[in-house]
């Protein structure tokens, strides 16, 4: 199992948890597994199959998006952090 953390803007989501235990073999599975126990929150990032602009998610610090996206394989104890980008001005 992985542990997912959890960004501020989903927490409504997970009942104010600020991270949690996922099964996944990759990150797509690890998606529908999480909002399988948190309906709501593959809406929140994922669009069209594929993850929002302004959504990255790291596996152990990496972003997926350098290593095989969203069939970027998950070990058990992995650290997946999602991280929703923040405009400022």
């Amino acid at each position: 199992m992985a542990n997912v953390k959890i960004p501020t803007p989903l927490r409504q989501l997970t009942d104010n948890m600020t991270s949690v235990d996922v099964e996944g073999t990759n990150v797509i599975e690890l998606i529908d597994n999480l909002d399988n126990k948190f309906p709501g929150v593959k809406d929140k990032i994922m669009e069209d199959n594929s993850l929002k602009h302004f959504v990255n998610i790291y596996i152990n610090g990496e972003d997926i998006r350098y290593i095989d996206s969203l069939n970027t394989e998950i070990k058990d104890n992995d650290e997946i952090s999602i991280v929703p980008a923040v405009a400022g001005g």
